[in-house]
């Protein structure tokens, strides 16, 4: 197989590179033709020239040799983790399989080949080779390629989700008392934030700089405390209660008046107090997830307390006897999202304001703390508003608790009504309502339902219906006065947004009109509507008489930006093809509009470039 870009050097470049200041180059010692070969001025195109040119210096860039390395991880420095030091590779294959992984994935990405991922997973490339390439694509010129990028995020954003819920698969096959509470909170917090920097090593550090401060404080209280004497990573327990008080106290002290973590009360259910990244970054959670941190951090100071999965408020219990008791009242019970107060079991009743079993005290397994947190986020998704936020927390919540509980039918159901609902996945929609089926025979009706409208959607899938093409010359259209593109300014609402699409007239429901109070607006319903990207990450439709161009053009921070525009020009966005297709003429109309408002009236290249985008040449 020819190395990739190799081209057969001329006779002048042969002349160059056999004499320099007339000695020839396969004069020189090995060592010193290896190191010229290494100069960063040289490509991988030169070099494979350089190989061609004469047996002599093809030996010198044998495969596993410094010169290949050297290519290799000039060009892809991110992949240098991946390789150990003092062994041998093939890097003229590495080489290779690395840049045909690049093309295959770019490909890819430009035929916009999303959410079945189909022809992801049929590469047969290494999976770190293809992650590398789409993040050089996220990595480029942040106002341009932005279509390719967003696609280039939602496949990166499959890759790393597909590997982490297999990281959680392998955790859960782990026997009972080897599963970390952490751990498992580390695995929901990367699959629900698969592109954020998210370790095991990283939150571990970050606990182990709390622990030192808590070590720090019990040597001037205790220096002789067993707690001072444990190397880090050690497995201990601390047997004297009046010492474990002593580590509880100080514990609290630095937790929560030293470095001020309290429970979210104001902001509840944001997604992020349930992110143990997020819990350490802003200091503050619910009570499940600072009672996993408390929790761990007790654990490293040698004192063993352990989750309490009670209703409405998750709590640690901490055993006041010697040995392992079945007594409630043999424990002490820890509020993590009340500052570590400790409270007597009727004391906890009085948390929640009723009375509740002696089961609800009983100590649960790591996998019940998983599926409660997930729980928590699968509610939030719910009570989201239709947004594309809440559907990712609610795919994202579904794929986690299933895998952890795959058999529960009513999240089942769930999780096929979502992906019929928004469309996507239709074969895995037929494998999830094949598997409710052989768990729960009387949801046949409901099963049957949406078996026979996800087959339909197959059958629509292979045979795409044309887009509706909207042109701003029609009679019908002349009342439309803004064009895809437009950065707007909402009158009344002050959002800045950008214009991705609009009507003649409203189209949405009689009920929807009623609601938003439409027939309050001086031309109703029977205005010009637009779709717009909002800045705070929302989609809105706007009438046309509450909006008005943005005095000062800026980028719109939506995550849907990618999904209609190709570019950012400072002062609008260039539609991608498939926008363009559905609004022909509106980038003409745009450009117009921005040149008159503006004053952008001398043509620069890139405009060069958007007129002929915009008039098809």
């Amino acid at each position: 197989m020819a190395t990739p870009g190799a081209r057969e050097p001329s006779p002048r470049s042969s002349a160059v590179l056999f004499e320099t200041e007339g000695k020839r180059l396969t004069d020189l010692p090995a060592e010193l033709l290896e190191y010229i070969l290494c100069s960063p001025v040289l490509s991988h195109v030169d070099i494979s020239s350089v190989s061609c040119s004469c047996k002599w210096l093809h030996d010198a860039c044998y495969a596993r040799g410094k010169v290949w390395e050297h290519q290799f991880k000039l060009r892809w420095p991110r992949l240098q983790k991946y390789y150990r030091q003092n062994e041998s590779y093939d890097w003229l294959k590495e080489f290779r399989t690395r840049h045909i992984a690049g093309l295959q994935i770019r490909r890819t990405v430009t035929l916009r080949v999303n959410y079945s991922f189909a022809e992801i997973e049929s590469l047969g490339a290494p999976e770190h080779f293809c992650e590398d390439e789409l993040l050089s694509i996220l990595n480029s010129d942040r106002s341009k390629s932005l279509t390719l990028k967003y696609y280039a995020k939602k496949i990166l954003y499959f890759l790393r989700q597909k590997n982490i819920l297999r990281s959680l698969k392998v955790f859960l096959e782990q026997p009972p008392e080897q599963q970390s509470a952490l751990e498992g909170a580390v695995l929901v917090d990367q699959y629900c934030n698969p592109l954020a920097e998210i370790t095991l090593e990283i939150i571990s550090v970050q606990l182990d700089d709390i622990v030192d401060k808590v070590r720090k404080l019990l040597r001037v209280t205790n220096p002789s405390h067993p707690s001072l004497r444990a190397l880090p990573g050690d497995c201990f327990a601390v047997e004297d209660f009046e010492l474990q008080r002593q580590v509880v106290g100080a514990l609290n002290a630095v937790l929560y008046e030293q470095l001020q973590y309290k429970g979210n009360e104001c902001d509840f259910y944001n997604p992020m107090n349930s992110y143990i990244h997020q819990v350490l970054l802003r200091r503050t959670g619910i009570p499940i997830s600072l009672s996993v941190l408390y929790m761990t951090l007790a654990r490293k100071l040698g004192v063993h307390l352990e989750p309490v999965n009670f209703p409405n408020h998750f709590l640690l219990r901490w055993c006041q006897r010697e040995r392992r008791s079945g007594d409630i009242y043999d424990y002490v019970y820890v509020d993590a999202f009340g500052k570590g107060k400790q409270l007597t079991a009727k004391e906890c009743e009085y948390l929640i304001g009723h009375q509740v079993t002696a089961d609800y005290y009983s100590a649960i397994s790591t996998t019940k703390v998983l599926l409660r947190m997930v729980g928590n986020l699968l509610n939030i998704g719910k009570r989201g508003e239709g947004t594309e936020k809440s559907y990712q927390l609610l795919r994202d919540s579904l794929d986690l608790y299933l895998t952890i509980n795959p058999d529960n039918v009513q999240y089942l159901l769930l999780q096929a009504r979502l992906y019929f609902h928004l469309g996507i996945w239709p074969e895995k929609v037929l494998d999830i309502l094949q598997h409710i089926q052989a768990l729960d025979p009387s949801q046949y009706g409901a099963v049957g339902y949406l078996v026979q409208h996800t087959l339909e959607h197959i059958q629509h899938k292979k045979h795409p219906v044309e887009p509706d093409v909207k042109r701003r010359s029609a009679l019908e259209h002349r009342d439309v006065q803004y064009s895809v593109g437009l950065i707007m300014k909402h009158k009344r609402s002050g959002y800045n947004c950008v214009i991705y699409g609009w009507d003649p007239k409203c189209t949405m429901s009689q009920e929807w009109i009623t609601t938003m109070r439409v027939h309050q607006l001086t031309n109703g319903a029977n205005q010009p509507f637009y779709n717009v990207l909002v800045q705070d990450g929302t989609c809105r439709y706007a009438a046309q008489e509450n909006l008005e161009p943005h005095s000062a053009p800026l980028e719109i921070g939506h995550s849907e930006v990618g999904r209609y525009f190709s570019e950012f020009s400072e002062t609008h966005y260039i539609a991608n093809d498939e926008l363009l297709t559905r609004y022909p003429e509106d980038m003409a109309e745009t450009l117009g509009t921005v040149q008159e408002l503006y004053h952008r009236l001398t043509p620069s290249p890139g405009n060069d470039r958007q007129n002929a985008q915009a008039t098809g040449l």
